[in-house]
């Protein structure tokens, strides 16, 4: 595998690669049993009319071997957005080449060119090898904050609530 490394956004032609992709990183946490997403619902959400999220790209020598899918938040506290990573992925064989600190650096660099006041993301508690090359970056756990998430049936009886 050449050591080229480029970094470039994902273009619409790039669907199916991300797609595999993710379904990639499904399978490392063992949630393959998760992933409906399909290439229309990707081409949609990442190229549609409104861009909910966006993609980068990690090539060797032009083969994309990983990512980084991440969109805007915001904070109430600083006024400012923030870009969410949800997720990052680098295929075993191209890691230990630094590919997934280039995600993170250039990650980090948009942030700063867009004025997000923070880069922030999740690690399953499990993911020892994650957690620690976080922590070499600077990154700090926020322990004390619990993600709480509505899916499916319980999102819709949410949303069909007589509130007003």
């Amino acid at each position: 595998m050449s050591d080229d490394i480029t970094l470039r956004p994902a273009s619409r032609a790039d669907v199916p690669v991300v797609l595999q992709l993710i379904r990639d990183l499904a399978h490392y946490e063992r949630l393959e049993h998760e992933v409906c997403a399909s290439e229309a619902d990707l081409a949609q959400a990442l190229f549609g009319d409104r861009r909910y999220a966006e993609v980068l790209l990690a090539c060797a020598g032009g083969t994309p071997v990983g990512f980084a899918l991440f969109f805007h938040n915001f904070s109430t506290f600083k006024g400012r957005p923030g870009i969410y990573l949800e997720d990052l992925y680098v295929r075993p064989e191209a890691r230990g080449r630094g590919i997934g600190k280039r995600l993170l650096a250039r990650l980090a660099r948009i942030a700063v060119e867009r004025r997000c006041a923070r880069l922030e993301w999740a690690v399953l508690d499990w993911n020892e090898p994650s957690i620690g090359f976080y922590r070499r970056l600077g990154a700090v756990a926020m322990d004390e904050w619990t993600i709480f998430r509505l899916t499916g049936a319980a999102l819709e009886q949410l949303a069909t609530a007589a509130t007003g």
